[in-house]
Formats: structure tokens, C-alpha cells, sequence
């Protein structure tokens, strides 16, 4: 048994509940190892970068929440924290700086606005994602809102989903926009019909053993399994247990739904999920999803009368405690104080009337957090980086804005719509690898010094024929990646990366560091004016 599993065998992670007062009261130094894993699953994370102190990353289903939730995350990180907070790509809030002694108060606080951390970390179904504006759009083909709430009733402190083989990423959406990364997740339920006698039957299609991060990449696949709204919980749940009772958990490397998934292959584990359910599932229906992506950031009517919602891009996904509180008078000046938490690290406001929405657009905070950024600032993500994550090489977040500032100013505004997603390491938190282009951080060795560098990856995509970016660049160091993707930005279309990155990835099994293909040359011919000869 690896080591987290034997932490596991001795005491479930719910557990910890019971001691966090007294930790709290004793320090963090008088925390064991054993319970220093198993705070993570009340969202508690003890970061190396940061001795003593704790970052805590706040679960919110569907990233749908309020003015008074958000006023009361950013309470707590200007009063217990470092005045910041990070919106994450799966939708969730991470406070950082936060000492050990003051998590009681915290939880308290967040219980008092309907928040909770619970189940944010560690071998867990972690939060359950879904399209950013479900709800308020006629595209939609369903508002996927209500199966999202019911799985995290069903899976939040439920211990019998509390000792996953690794954890298990879930997003259900309605939205044909693939403004969500279906085809990294464990299981992923993406819009659907079926004609059934003549009339349409709108519904699910079930993908699973998507993932990132160690051991590889591996898309999605389907698992030809069709499904009602009112269906796809007890298929989830089906789809859960089975990876929990048969998943492997000898190495943490190849633990995660995708490699059961290779072994058995879709038609067994599908067998075993209908053994489960009690009954044969229907087979897929035809996809709805759209070829093209939206981030649903700008502005755009609701199928709701005269009604418009605003996506507000945060910059890498920092923001200020401040700011934060900013925004929540935003939404409940204009619009009826909801907020969306958007994956591409944007605060979308629904329900701004028509009468509003003008003022809205020339409140001066606009243009700190715009509504129209530049195509650059619009597709850009990062993860933590690492002045605050332990398993991070560079840190990301400053490096990216810089970066996209010096293009900006090289190249104007006049550039195609694209996305430029940073990764700190291989776990891939920024999602670099279904960007258009993706920075993975490394150190690099540059006349005898090492100093902070990527690897370029090029021509990921989300949606129904999902590829991966593939390196075309290794060791590019930060300081001259301007320089590098100024003579390749200019001459990006989507259409044209995905050629540079050939047939590289469908859907099937990981694909390894090792089977990359290391330099396209392409890509390299058009860069070699900017490269050196080393």
C-alpha cells in the first residue's frame, strides 16, 4: 500500500473534524503527518512555500454564488488571510496566508454565508462543475443547475465517497459552447438528444477517464450511455462505486478512472455500471455540443426578458480582498446580487436589466476588470505558481501577465481570439494542454545558470473532436518567451494549429511525456529568427 492509503486505512479523512480545535489552539507545528493529508479533506492545504501557513480552497458547485458569499470570502482574507484570493479553474475560491489558529473562526464564517471547504482535496469527488451562465441562456440545451446541486448533496460528507483511489473530477453542463474542459474530467456529462418515437428527448451522453497532471493525458470517452436529468445522478453514483471498489490504489501514478478504464476497456466498465443501476442504460444520443468554444466573457442577452449578463475577466485569477467586495456592490447595484465563477478566471453578473446595463459598462472598475479585454488578456489562465504551491517549478501568474503585456504592446490588439493557458508543473492546474498555446514551467540551464523556462505546447482543443497540444518547444527561458511567441502569435488560427499538431491525440489511452513529439518542425522553421543557436 502506497503511504496516503495507509493514512487512509487508519482513520477516514472526515475524521479530522474532531482535532482541528485542537491543532488550532496547540499550532501548526503539534499537526502530525498523517493529519496534515487529512486536512485536506476540510479544504486545508499546508504549503511548503509558506511554513505555517495554510491555503483553503472553498468548494462552490457550478461556481454559482452571491454578493453577500463573495463579501464574506474576501472578509475573511483581508482579516485572517493576505488580502488576496484565487479563482481557480474548476470554479472554486482558494484564500491563501492563513494561520492554522484561525480555521474555526473561518469555517465559522464561511457556515454563516453557506460556504464550506468540505472535500476540496485529497481522494474525493471534487467540486461538480457546469456551464457559468446555465440558466440564463435559450442555447442551452438543458440547465444542467439541479443535477449539479443533487450529486454534491449526494457525495458532500458522505464518507462512503471519502476513500476514492485519487480524486475524481465531475462536470455536467447543457451548454454546446465547450466553455468547460469536458474531456479532462473523470466523468463528464455533456448535452444530448435522442429521438424517441418522433419526439426529442433531450438528455446527457456520459464520458469518463478524461485527466491531466501525472501519468499523462487521456481525453474522455464515451461510454455509449445516454441520460435524463433525472437519471444522471443514480448513473453517477453507479459510475463512483465502481471506480471506488475497483480502482487501483497500489501507486498513486496510476490510480485515477483512466487507467481501470484502459484495462477493462468502455464495454466492460459499462457493463459493470448497468450490473449497478439494476438496468441496461439507453445508448448515446447525438452530441449537441458545438465545434466552436466560448468563454462567456462580454456581454450577452438572457433568454430572460430585456435581461443581459456580464463577464468580467480577472486577470490570471488574482484578485484583491478589496476588489472583491467590489464587485459584489457591482452585482447588487445592477443586477440582482449573483455572481458566476467562470473556468477561464472571469466573475460573470447575470440579471442586468437593459436600463442598467449602460451604467454598468462605464462604472470605472470595468477597467480594471474588463468586459471587452484584449484577445490576449481574454484567453488567458494560470495556476498557483510557486510562491505559493510546493509543486510548482516557476511562478506563473506575474510571468504571464507579463508576458501577455509585452505582446500586447509588440502587437496590438488586431490579433485573433486565443488562448494561453500557464502550467507551474506537470500536474497541469492551468490546463495547458487544451490551449491553443500552452506553457508548461521548468528550470533550464542557460550559459551555466538555470534560471525559470516552459516548454511550448500548441493547437489544444475542447468539445466534441478534443485534441491535445503538443510540445513543440522545450527550455524556451521566460525571459525570451516574448520574443518566441511574438513570431507566433501573429500567425495563429485555430485552424492552423491543430495542423502543426497532426492527429496526435484521440480519445483513448494516456498519452505519456514520453510519447510526445518533441519538435514539430513547422513551428520550429517559423521561430528559428527569434531562437538562438543553443
Amino acid at each position: 500500500m502506497n503511504k496516503i492509503e495507509e493514512i487512509k486505512r487508519e482513520r477516514d479523512g472526515l475524521d479530522i473534524k474532531d482535532m482541528i480545535a485542537g491543532y488550532a489552539r496547540d499550532g501548526w507545528e503539534s499537526i502530525s503527518e498523517g493529519d496534515i493529508q487529512r486536512l485536506k479533506w476540510y479544504g486545508l492545504f499546508l504549503r511548503n512555500p509558506t511554513p505555517g501557513f495554510f491555503m483553503i480552497r472553498v468548494r462552490i458547485p457550478g461556481g454559482k454564488t452571491s454578493s453577500y458569499q463573495l463579501r464574506g470570502l474576501a472578509e475573511i482574507a483581508a482579516t485572517y488571510g493576505n488580502g488576496l484570493l484565487d479563482l481557480t479553474t474548476r470554479q472554486q475560491v482558494q484564500l491563501r496566508h492563513i494561520r492554522i489558529e484561525h480555521v474555526p473562526a473561518i469555517f465559522a464564517k464561511l457556515e454563516e454565508v453557506g460556504l464550506n471547504s468540505m472535500q476540496t482535496g485529497m481522494d474525493n469527488v471534487r467540486n461538480v462543475m457546469t456551464c457559468p451562465i446555465a440558466g440564463l441562456t435559450s442555447e442551452e440545451v438543458l440547465d444542467a443547475t439541479p443535477v449539479v446541486a443533487a450529486l454534491t448533496e449526494e457525495i458532500l460528507y458522505n464518507s462512503a465517497y471519502t476513500n476514492l483511489p485519487r480524486k475524481f473530477n465531475v462536470a455536467v453542463s447543457g451548454c454546446p459552447d465547450n466553455c468547460l474542459h469536458m474531456e479532462t474530467q473523470d466523468l463528464a456529462l455533456v448535452p444530448a438528444y435522442q429521438d424517441a418515437g418522433g419526439a426529442k428527448v433531450v438528455g446527457l451522453n456520459v464520458l469518463a477517464g478524461g485527466k491531466l497532471g501525472s501519468g499523462g493525458y487521456r481525453i474522455a470517452t464515451p461510454l455509449d450511455i445516454f441520460v435524463t436529468a433525472m437519471e444522471a445522478v443514480e448513473v453517477c453514483r453507479a459510475i463512483i462505486q465502481v471506480y471506488r471498489d475497483s480502482g487501483y490504489r497500489e501507486s498513486r501514478n496510476n490510480a485515477r478512472l483512466a487507467f481501470l478504464l484502459d484495462d477493462w476497456g468502455e464495454a466492460m466498465f459499462r457493463s459493470e455500471v448497468e450490473a449497478r443501476v439494476g438496468r441496461v442504460l439507453p445508448p448515446a444520443g447525438t452530441d449537441a455540443r458545438k465545434m466552436s468554444a466560448k468563454d462567456h466573457v462580454g456581454i450577452y442577452r438572457q433568454k430572460q426578458l430585456a435581461m443581459n449578463y456580464v463577464g468580467l475577466k480577472v486577470t490570471v485569477g488574482r484578485v484583491k480582498a478589496d476588489d472583491l467586495k467590489t464587485v459584489a456592490a457591482l452585482a447588487e447595484r445592477y443586477g440582482t446580487g449573483e455572481i458566476r465563477l467562470s473556468p477561464a478566471q472571469a466573475l460573470i453578473i447575470p440579471n442586468v436589466a437593459d436600463r442598467k446595463l449602460g451604467d454598468l459598462t462605464e462604472d470605472p472598475f470595468l477597467k480594471q476588470f474588463a468586459y471587452n479585454p484584449s484577445p490576449i488578456q481574454q484567453g488567458l489562465v494560470s495556476c498557483v505558481g510557486n510562491d505559493y504551491c510546493n509543486l510548482a517549478v516557476i511562478e506563473t501568474k506575474s510571468r504571464a501577465v507579463q508576458t501577455a503585456r509585452a505582446l500586447e504592446t509588440k502587437l496590438g490588439t488586431g490579433i485573433k481570439p486565443i488562448t494561453m493557458h500557464w502550467s507551474g508543473c506537470p500536474a497541469g492546474c492551468g490546463n495547458h494542454l487544451v490551449a491553443d498555446i500552452g506553457l508548461l514551467g521548468k528550470k533550464a540551464k542557460v550559459d551555466g545558470q538555470v534560471v525559470d523556462a516552459v516548454d511550448v505546447y500548441v493547437g489544444g482543443r475542447s468539445g466534441p473532436d478534443a485534441k491535445l497540444a503538443v510540445r513543440i518547444m522545450e527550455d524556451v527561458p521566460c525571459d525570451k518567451l516574448p520574443l518566441v511567441l511574438e513570431g507566433l502569435v501573429p500567425y495563429h488560427t485555430r485552424e492552423k494549429m491543430h495542423r502543426v499538431r497532426g492527429s496526435a491525440a484521440k480519445p483513448g489511452p494516456v498519452v505519456k511525456p514520453a510519447d510526445e513529439l518533441k519538435v514539430q518542425e513547422p513551428a520550429v522553421r517559423l521561430l528559428r529568427p527569434v531562437l538562438s543557436p543553443t
